[in-house]
């Protein structure tokens, strides 16, 4: 062995940050949910990054159904895929189905049916650091 590689090793990276990891892990929960969605055929899927814009979350994704039925079949799935994987999901508002919330803890869902979606319009309120700033009157 040369004293170049020799030195290469014995240099060790520094350890990753906790907030490091802990993005690293909202990133594997992201992508899980992302397939879910594409897997169970939600439509106009909106994922809004909020690592640095806010604390309850690193994403934020919101995507819609067809019908409250499948507003409900898509929830229960994601669910049940994000306790396979060994995380937690607690879900609001799947009796009606007309937008159901998952808290994954790092990732938040939220399921609509399109004239709910429409009527709420979250992606307009939580895109605030990327939406233009109003003319001036």
């Amino acid at each position: 062995m040369t004293n170049l590689s020799q030195a290469q090793q014995s240099v060790a990276s520094p350890p990753p940050s906790a907030s490091d990891l802990q993005l690293a892990e909202a990133g594997k929960l992201h992508a899980l949910v992302m397939q879910s969605l594409d897997d169970d055929q939600a439509q106009e899927v909106v994922s809004i990054p909020l690592a640095g814009k806010s604390n309850i979350a690193d994403f934020m994704v919101i995507a819609s159904g067809r019908s409250t039925r499948q507003v409900a079949s898509m929830a229960q799935k994601l669910a049940e895929r994000i306790k396979e994987a060994g995380g937690s999901a607690r879900i609001e508002g799947l009796t009606n189905a007309d937008w159901v919330l998952i808290d994954a803890g790092d990732v938040i869902v939220h399921l609509f049916r399109p004239e709910v979606r429409s009527f709420y319009n979250l992606e307009r309120m939580w895109a605030f650091g990327d939406a233009p700033e109003a003319p001036n009157a």
